[in-house]
């Protein structure tokens, strides 16, 4: 018997093909198999890019005695949690009901059925050790209970996961979601709550979309609480070393209230929603003596620079975008992005080590490990040339070093969540380079993850992997075909979406107006999963109400209307009494309230005025409305571009709510008017 991960695709997984650990990949056989030894499972999650399962790893996984251990009690199964998302969450369920906590790697002893009956996260060696050999003997002397215990986890677990079907999230619900925030914001530092503290990307964009609905019954003097919020996070986090001063894009979380010390990896989904929220929160001009003028130029630069740090970092030879970076490297977390002082004057010299130190915050104590600082730029230098100098040639210093691995398997969610940030963030920064990547990354999308119809999960070096798609793959590659079309007017894009949406429709609905978070003829788990709450991703029904509002929007289809309303109603209960995990649905909620709008824009598309209507709109409309976009001649099968012409020749906006168009404008000022309106 030997490791059987090998011809695995999951970077995770060949992570592990070497140990001396008999690791099965999850799935029927290994159960068989623990069925014909009659010893239990030991089934281990984590992902590539986690810091505590590279010391179990190192500790335990590598270790022959431990694996002897292992191997002699147990079938041991090794999941890549962002492979099989299912398969995590089902065994995340029971781990956090047994020990009221979570995280990765996570440790599951269960049945030959999958029936988990002890759990728990990481294990030093020698606790471990004990816990298998524990374990093992209460399943020869105590098995009636264990089995016992299997059981009545599965029972708690089955049944109704959301609450009853309620209403959509109603304005007095939303503004109530927003005090919640505020008793929860920490005024000092930005974000919510103490520590650690995960970047809030989607109540970032719930936030800006509150601010705007309210703004005009507030004081033009007077900041709403919506706006204190976003723009209070955003600039912190921007400034601390959450946030990669020198190559861009932001790490998973930071461990303190102030965003100085990250825990080092990157994750795609973190990136994408965070590109899409500060593009946003950057869009509009504001006078340079203003609150916003001033904080205008530093969400933009984010925006941009994170975008670049994507197609610089992870995207794949095939178009698509890797899934994350690694915290570690050299065998030590955040090496690569680390200083000492005396690695700044190795690199610029006395003169500008000391400039360096002064603008980065680096000292001789150190905000990390070892005298080691993370980089933080807390006030904008005065002298920028000379900061720009010594910039480039830290990063290009760092470029010497080690680089953290990189999981480069294309997940299907979250490179939907990368289209729709490119898509829009390439429009509002004037870069058609990122929509073009947006592109590219969607074609493959379509090419290789799409089969008969059906999503695969995930994909690597341009072969699809073994999973299939779950729902919140199919809710943001549609979001993200929507978004394309919207701002490039290649219809395919939106039919597609169609299409995928059908299956969420058709393979996802719980009867109840809600959404599984598995397809009805997907692999059967101990328990169906299905979570309404918004955490580090919008949940699969979450971002399933957002692409059937966007789609009913540009079809008129009132199917999908009511579909969106529905399963936007655990937004209701939510706003209130847990907002930070509502995000997207809270966003969708606001995208609900004004309508959504939508503008179709026809005309020429090498006419570089169709290109800046395009622009004025993502600009100045709504977050959330639903942009169209046709040559004028031909509507590619698109009800809303219908009988939507060009006047007297030249590129032609119409705003409607509803199918339902106000007079057609040809400026991008008598389209501002009409979105101010």
């Amino acid at each position: 018997m030997s490791n059987r991960l090998s011809d695995a695709t999951s970077p995770y997984l060949l992570q592990h093909a070497d140990n001396p650990v008999h690791w099965w990949p999850w799935g029927e056989e290994a159960l068989a198999e623990a069925r014909r030894r009659d010893v239990p499972v030991l089934i281990s999650v984590g992902y590539a890019a986690c810091h505590w399962c590279h010391v179990m790893a190192h500790e335990s996984f590598e270790d022959e005695a431990t694996a002897a251990l292992m191997n002699s009690l147990y079938v041991n199964v090794k999941v890549d949690r962002e492979e099989r998302p299912d398969v995590d969450a089902v065994y995340m369920e029971a781990t956090q009901a047994m020990t009221g906590q979570g995280g990765w790697p996570m440790t599951v002893f269960a049945t030959p059925d999958g029936a988990p009956f002890y759990c728990g996260t990481y294990f030093p060696r020698e606790h471990f050790q004990r816990l298998l050999e524990a374990v093992s003997r209460a399943w020869r002397e105590q098995r009636r209970e264990l089995l016992d215990q299997g059981d009545r986890v599965v029972e708690a677990l089955s049944g109704p996961r959301t609450p009853p079907a309620a209403q959509p999230p109603s304005a007095e619900r939303l503004d109530l979601a927003v005090q919640a925030l505020v008793r929860d914001y920490d005024s000092a530092h930005g974000g919510f709550g103490t520590s650690p503290k995960f970047p809030p990307s989607m109540l970032l964009s719930f936030l800006t979309a509150q601010d705007e609905r309210t703004r005009p019954f507030q004081s033009a003097d007077e900041p709403t609480p919506a706006r204190l919020m976003a723009t209070g996070t955003a600039v912190a986090m921007a400034q601390g070393g959450v946030y990669d001063q020198l190559g861009g894009g932001f790490a998973r979380y930071a461990v303190d209230r102030g965003w100085v010390v990250p825990h080092f990896e990157k994750m795609l989904y973190d990136n994408a929603l965070l590109l899409r929220a500060y593009a946003r929160m950057s869009r509009r001009p504001a006078e340079e003596d203003s609150a916003e003028g001033r904080t205008r130029p530093l969400l933009r630069r984010v925006a941009e620079e994170t975008a670049d740090w994507m197609l610089r970092d992870l995207r794949t030879p095939e178009g698509g975008f890797a899934s994350s970076l690694d915290a570690d490297s050299e065998g030590e977390e955040g090496t690569y992005y680390v200083w000492t002082p005396a690695q700044l004057r190795e690199v610029l010299g006395e003169r500008d080590a000391v400039f360096a130190a002064e603008v980065f915050g680096v000292t001789e104590e150190g905000t990390f490990e070892r005298g080691s600082s993370v980089l933080q730029l807390r006030e904008p230098p005065a002298d920028t040339w000379r900061f720009e100098r010594v910039r480039e040639a830290l990063s290009a210093a760092r470029a010497e070093r080690v680089p953290p691995a990189r999981d480069d398997k294309v997940v299907a969610a979250w490179n939907g969540l990368a289209i729709s940030g490119l898509a829009e963030a390439g429009v509002l920064l004037e870069r058609p380079d990122l929509v073009e990547a947006a592109c590219e990354a969607a074609d493959l999308l379509l090419r290789v993850h799409l089969r008969d119809g059906r999503l695969v999960r995930t994909s690597r070096d341009g072969r699809p992997g073994p999973s299939a798609g779950v729902l919140e793959d199919y809710a943001d590659v549609a979001e993200g075909l929507l978004v394309l079309y919207g701002v490039t007017g290649r219809s395919r894009y939106a039919h597609e979406a169609g299409r995928l949406l059908e299956v969420v429709l058709e393979r996802f609905g719980d009867g109840e107006g809600g959404f599984y978070d598995t397809a009805d003829d997907a692999e059967r788990l101990f328990n169906r999963p299905q979570d309404p709450t918004d955490n580090v991703t919008p949940s699969g029904r979450s971002a399933a109400a957002s692409a059937l509002l966007t789609y009913a929007a540009l079809t008129g289809s009132r199917r999908h209307r009511v579909a969106a309303e529905e399963a936007l109603s655990p937004v209701s209960l939510l706003a209130e009494k847990a907002a930070r995990f509502a995000g997207w649905g809270l966003a969708t909620g606001e995208t609900l309230l004004t309508g959504p709008r939508s503008v179709a824009v026809v005309g020429d598309p090498d006419d570089p005025r169709t290109e800046e209507l395009v622009r004025t709109a993502l600009v100045w409309a709504p977050l959330g409305t639903v942009l169209s976009r046709g040559d004028g001649r031909d509507d590619g099968g698109v009800p809303l571009l219908r009988d939507r012409t060009s006047i007297e020749g030249m590129p032609t906006a119409y705003v409607c709510e509803g199918f339902v168009c106000e007079l057609p404008v040809t400026s991008p000022e008598g389209l501002r008017e009409r979105l101010s309106a």
